[in-house]
């Protein structure tokens, strides 16, 4: 069993509590001791930062001002990452880059393209600023990664509008359906989605499974244990084809990108978007005010709540030309004071539990919300087999264009998992 899930299975307390401490907590200790000054040096790094390039540039320019060690950021768009970064790390190795933990982490472990920090764990005692959520870079009990902050996926929807419109925030599935109806009634798109990208569908999927057959149940079929064409999946494809056939949903929703689709929500043009608290990115900064945030409505009365908390990391691969260096560096970016800058541009809750950021309505509505769960996953690409995910992003976007080719999405979907898991 993938490490990372212990932390749903075994010590959601733990990790929840470290979560609020680091989100409004005061930092507590003093700050990590500066790296010696060095002769001029040089590592490189990649990152797919957007809204937070500015810190990430800050901060390489302070490592470089106290240590004399220059950083050389390489740019690339955070969708491109996701497919290049399986070159570079085998080809052209930089000394930083930024990831995903849990099993998409793994999946690079496994092949020996992530170095072993455990040394750095303990020279740093990240362990002790940690706490549980180390289990999300640990693997076999030693750490590849330095776990960033966390995005929880949930429902959108500007309070204006929907003051506008006399909508109410759906806590249940007859009230999504009253709500998504009422919006379409007022010319609204009620569900805006992007799903050019193919992830955005994923979490419909997750979340339909999570709130009709439970965590345990989605765990194993994360895990290849159960089958794709088990009769508890109908359920979760019949709810989700009554969405589609309603045209709830966003038209034309793959030419897309989430940011795109966004700006339906933003414009006051579509009623809710189901998403992580990250898209708060694309809202102008005099609007955000009116974002707000609840948990996916309940299904089934008794099951959960369960919720998605992804985790980032950032690492150090394994061929990388300045390891020492780079270890320097993650030291100095994961000083609490820099990652809670790195991070408070997205509202991502941080995993250092010393980390002081400004806590607004809407991260503390994400906090409530990952607190009040009786369990977390992280999100389907992260927490399946990185061939499994893809079939299945694939498959998720093919069904919401096409519902009637449910019965063969779901048999290709089985043959991938008996060949991934060898099932």
């Amino acid at each position: 069993m993938d490490l990372s899930r212990s932390i749903i299975r075994s010590d959601r307390r733990t990790l929840l509590k470290s979560m609020a401490a680091g989100a409004g907590a005061l930092a507590a200790g003093p700050l990590l001791a500066r790296p010696a000054i060095a002769q001029a040096r040089e590592i490189t790094m990649i990152s797919d930062a957007s809204n937070n390039r500015p810190v990430v540039d800050r901060i390489a320019a302070d490592f470089e001002r106290d240590t004399g060690v220059k950083v050389t950021i390489n740019g690339i768009d955070h969708e491109s990452n996701k497919t290049a970064i399986r070159n570079y790390l085998v080809t052209s190795p930089p000394d930083v880059c930024f990831w995903f933990s849990g099993n998409r982490m793994r999946a690079f472990v496994k092949r020996g393209l992530f170095d072993d920090i455990t040394d750095l764990f303990q020279r740093e005692k990240f362990y002790d600023v940690l706490g549980v959520m180390a289990q999300t870079v640990t693997v076999d009990g030693r750490q590849y990664g330095l776990p960033t902050g966390g995005s929880a996926w949930g429902m959108l929807y500007r309070k204006d509008v929907f003051a506008q419109h006399g909508l109410t925030p759906p806590k249940t599935w007859d009230e999504l359906i009253a709500t998504c109806d009422k919006a379409a009634a007022a010319g609204l798109v009620p569900l805006g989605i992007g799903t050019k990208e193919l992830w955005p569908a994923a979490g419909w999927f997750d979340y339909l499974n999570l709130r009709i057959n439970g965590l345990d149940y989605h765990m194993r079929l994360m895990d290849g244990q159960a089958s794709y064409l088990d009769p508890e999946l109908t359920a979760v494809f019949d709810r989700w084809e009554d969405l589609i056939k309603r045209n709830y949903y966003l038209p034309n929703h793959t030419s897309y990108s989430w940011q795109q689709a966004a700006a339906f929500l933003v414009q006051g043009k579509a009623a809710m978007f189901f998403l992580g608290n990250f898209a708060r990115r694309v809202f102008p900064d005099d609007q955000v005010g009116q974002l707000a945030f609840i948990p996916f409505p309940q299904i089934q009365p008794g099951v959960g709540p369960f919720e998605e908390f992804s985790v980032n990391s950032v690492h150090i691969p394994a061929r990388a030309k300045n390891k020492e260096l780079a270890r320097d560096f993650l030291a100095y970016f994961y000083r609490p004071e820099n990652l809670g800058a790195y991070l408070q541009p997205d509202g991502n809750i941080p995993a250092r539990k010393d980390v002081k950021m400004q806590v607004d309505p809407l991260m503390q509505s994400v906090i409530d919300t990952v607190q009040a769960a009786k369990g977390t996953s992280q999100f389907y690409d992260r927490d399946t087999d990185p061939d499994m995910a893809q079939a299945g992003l694939n498959a998720f976007q093919e069904f919401m264009v096409a519902p009637q080719r449910r019965q063969a999405i779901l048999q290709r979907l089985e043959t991938t998992r008996k060949r991934v898991f060898k099932a």
